[in-house]
Order: structure tokens, then C-alpha cells, then sequence
């Protein structure tokens, strides 16, 4: 097991520090710049601004509605309802379901001229006498951010839900019994049993959203190829252009530190944020 840390996990980690402060295209030999490359980043690559925007609007506008969207859905299937069984599966086979497949599907889907969306839109126009003109969503730098946002919460909220369902399936039914007896209403039990028993599970859905989200590169490449414009090129995306595209080794791996010094920040906080809205078992004893 350490052999193959320090082979496969340990080395090239350094090793990839170390190439960030070279230049190196992988044809000629690599030159030591230092901090160069990481100060050209912050200050001088107008692009890279542009392209930590749209990471930082991907991440915070699919996280919160993932958490949400998973949370309402593992609360509708622990009802104990009649075909609960099939209504999971159903939910969860997105994650299992092909990327590559299902982001092609997308593309139909999202089609400014003839998909799937953009004709129940202008029949729906027509049917209310509306004059509807829906975006032209993968050639839209406008729209076309939304349209990888919903595809990833497609794929990934199945995923997120049975994490929720575990979690509120742990949840002592004596509690709500008692609120009941109480007087408590349906609000009153999720404001004050269900949210506050489920917080560790959030806690931990929050932290491996965010890491995802902040590492997304399939759909993107698959759906718009990051564009138009660059439009929804992520951090991850732009590692892969400037590494397997311009031959920018050193700066790629200089990317690669930056993404993870983002990565390690907001876990950070999170973690030292926990104790004023996580309740663990113990602290409830």
C-alpha cells in the first residue's frame, strides 16, 4: 500500500509542484521560471479570470439546488409509499447512466433549432398566444453555462438523494411521534427533528458537491466544447487546454495548485464552520 502511494499518488503530486515553475511544451527542455507562471495567472491571464467566473458559477449555482433537489426527493421516497422501490431506481439511474450518452442526449435536448426544449417552449407560447422566442442555448454564452448546470444536476442528484435517504432513515421515528403529540405540524417537524438530524449528512454532501462541481470537465467538454467564447470553459477544462492543447506543461500543472489551493480554502472553512450548524449523536447526548 505505501509502494503504491508513493508511486502513483506521493510522486507525482511533487512532481507536478515542481513543474510548475518551469515552462515546458514537451519538445524542447524545461526552463525554471519559479513563481512565474503562478503570478502571470493571478495578475496578467485575463482568461484565467474569466474561467474561474465560470467555475465559481457553475459551483454555487448547482450546489445549492443539488443539495435542495436531493433533499426534498429522499424526503418524498421515505414516505413508505406504494412503489417507493421503483421511484428510487428511477431517480438513480442518471448515475449510472453513461456521461458521454447522456450528454449527447443533451445536445438534442438543448438544440436552438429543432430540440426537444426549445419546441415545447414555442408550443407552449403558441397554446397560451404568447410570443416565445427560447435561447439558442449551446451557441448562447448567456445560456449555455444553465444548460451544462442542468445536465450535471441531472446526473448527479440520484446520487446525493439515496446519501439523504440513508440519512433519514436513521432518523428515530419517536421523535416525530413525540412532536406530534405536542402539537407539532409538518414545518415544525422538518425545522426542528428533521433538519437538525440530517445535518451531518448535509455537512457531508455540501463538502463533496462543492469538490466535485469545483473539478468539472465531462460535461463541458462533451456538451460545448467549452464555449462559445469560452463560455463555460471550468478550471479543470482549462488545465486540459493548456496541457494536451497549447503544450503548456509547466502552466497546466501551476493550474492544477491553484485548483486545489481553491478546493482546500472552502473545504477548510467548511469544516471549521461545522460546529454552529452540524449536530452530531454525541453532541445531542
Amino acid at each position: 500500500n505505501i509502494t503504491g502511494f508513493l508511486l502513483f499518488t506521493a510522486f507525482p503530486v511533487i512532481a507536478s509542484l515542481a513543474l510548475s515553475m518551469f515552462r515546458w511544451d514537451l519538445l524542447t527542455p524545461p526552463v525554471y521560471v519559479g513563481a512565474a507562471q503562478f503570478r502571470e495567472l493571478l495578475f496578467t491571464d485575463q482568461q484565467f479570470a474569466r474561467v474561474a467566473l465560470n467555475t465559481f458559477y457553475f459551483t454555487f449555482g448547482t450546489v445549492p439546488l443539488r443539495v435542495i433537489l436531493s433533499l426534498v426527493l429522499a424526503m418524498a421516497l421515505n414516505q413508505g409509499l406504494r412503489g417507493t422501490t421503483a421511484y428510487r431506481v428511477v431517480y438513480f439511474m442518471p448515475v449510472v447512466t453513461s456521461l458521454v450518452a447522456a450528454a449527447l442526449v443533451f445536445q438534442w435536448i438543448f438544440n436552438g433549432n429543432f430540440g426537444i426544449l426549445n419546441t415545447f417552449l414555442r408550443n407552449l407560447g403558441d397554446l397560451f398566444g404568447l410570443d416565445i422566442s427560447p435561447p439558442d442555448w449551446l451557441n448562447s454564452s448567456r445560456w449555455s453555462m444553465p444548460a451544462v448546470m442542468i445536465l450535471n444536476l441531472w446526473k448527479n442528484v440520484g446520487f446525493t438523494m439515496v446519501i439523504y435517504l440513508a440519512g433519514l432513515q436513521a432518523v428515530p421515528q419517536e421523535l416525530y411521534e413525540a412532536a406530534e403529540v405536542d402539537g407539532g405540524g409538518a414545518w415544525a417537524k422538518f425545522r426542528y427533528i428533521t433538519l437538525p438530524m440530517v445535518s451531518p449528512t448535509t455537512f457531508f454532501v455540501v463538502i463533496m458537491s462543492l469538490i466535485w462541481a469545483f473539478q468539472v470537465f465531462e460535461e463541458a467538454y462533451i456538451m460545448t466544447k467549452g464555449g462559445p467564447a469560452f463560455a463555460t470553459t471550468t478550471l479543470v477544462y482549462y488545465i486540459y487546454l493548456n496541457a494536451f492543447r497549447w503544450s503548456r506543461m509547466g502552466k497546466a500543472a501551476a493550474l492544477a495548485w491553484l485548483l486545489f489551493a481553491v478546493i482546500f480554502v472552502f473545504t477548510f472553512f467548511q469544516v471549521r464552520m461545522q460546529d454552529r450548524w452540524v449536530h452530531y449523536e454525541a453532541d445531542r447526548e
